[in-house]
């Protein structure tokens, strides 16, 4: 006769986590991937950003209400529309202003350039949490900063040479998109312990959505929405699989494993989007390149792993 421990469902093993946690850090890199493929269909930046908006949208409206539905069965009070407007406002900084950016940005460089620069955001997060929050700021965060962008000056060098212009207006665009996601972290962190993650981000994503198909409306012919049934394919597979699934997985390995852990998986989402970017775009990669990538994901994984390991044990 078995015991109740045994009849008790055992908890899953550490190596599930780790799964979802790269599943997730391949996805979101497979979004610059895709979005390279949309554009050679001809669909332009605006259309793609208001499909993926609209096509992921659906999902959170649902999650939303759920949320909503849960805090009242639970008898909690609803978020005020102070905290509701805010969220509001930092949703559309962070996921409408910053993929937009990353977008036209994608336009002009590399996809495994543009994730190089987007996985310093970090860094701002630091420097911005000092400047405008009064937040205490290390010599390490300097180092890896400096280090960070080193290795981006060497790739930033190389691309300069042969493309000049492309090179300058993408970096300047997906600068723009890590600095403004960098700020929608720190205000985001804020409300959060008000608001709660799902609520928070199902308000945001709304905000983001919303704006996204707004302003394709303001610039764009409603027949710029004809596109190819392969670039349909892609603007959804951008909503779901490269926002709304990876997101899901993010959440799924955190519950199994320690956001320490979590945070070096996700060091493997540049080399991954470097490694399509050749095989699917058929981009090269220098030694230039290589060096300067290497110097980005060492600084910022080393970074990211000592700031981690701080905060695990206040």
């Amino acid at each position: 006769m078995s015991s109740l421990a045994d009849a008790a469902p055992r908890p899953a093993p550490p190596l599930t986590g780790y799964a979802f946690g790269a599943a997730g850090a391949v996805l979101f890199a497979s979004k610059g991937i895709i979005i390279k493929l949309a554009y050679a269909e001809g669909i332009d930046p605006e259309t793609l950003l208001a499909l993926r908006m609209a096509f992921s949208l659906p999902f959170y409206l649902v999650i939303g209400g759920i949320a909503i539905a849960q805090m009242r069965a639970k008898g909690e009070a609803l978020p005020g529309l102070r905290i509701v407007l805010q969220s509001l406002f930092v949703g559309a900084l962070g996921y409408w202003f910053s993929s937009y950016a990353d977008f036209l940005g994608l336009a002009h460089i590399s996809a495994s350039f543009e994730r190089l620069i987007l996985y310093t955001y970090p860094l701002f997060v630091v420097l911005f949490g000092a400047l405008l929050f009064g937040q205490p700021i290390r010599m390490k965060a300097l180092w890896a900063f400096a280090a960070a962008y080193s290795g981006l000056a060497l790739i930033f060098a190389q691309n300069f040479s042969a493309n000049a212009t492309n090179t300058v207006h993408g970096s300047l665009w997906v600068g723009a998109a890590a600095i403004t996601f960098a700020l929608y972290q720190l205000m985001a962190s804020r409300l959060l312990k008000s608001i709660g993650s799902a609520l928070f981000t199902c308000i945001a994503m709304i905000s983001a959505s919303v704006v996204s198909i707004g302003q394709f409306v303001v610039v764009r012919p409603l027949d710029a929405l004809a596109i190819s049934p392969h670039g349909l394919m892609l603007a959804v597979m951008i909503a779901i699989g490269a926002t709304v699934l990876p997101s899901f997985l993010m959440n799924a390995a955190l519950k199994r494993i320690s956001a320490q852990a979590n945070s070096m998986i996700s060091t493997v989402s540049p080399v991954v989007t470097m490694v399509l970017a050749v095989l699917i775009l058929g981009e090269s990669v220098s030694g230039i390149e290589l060096a300067g990538a290497a110097m980005v994901l060492v600084s910022i994984g080393w970074f990211t792993l000592s700031d981690s390991r701080r905060r695990a044990i206040r």
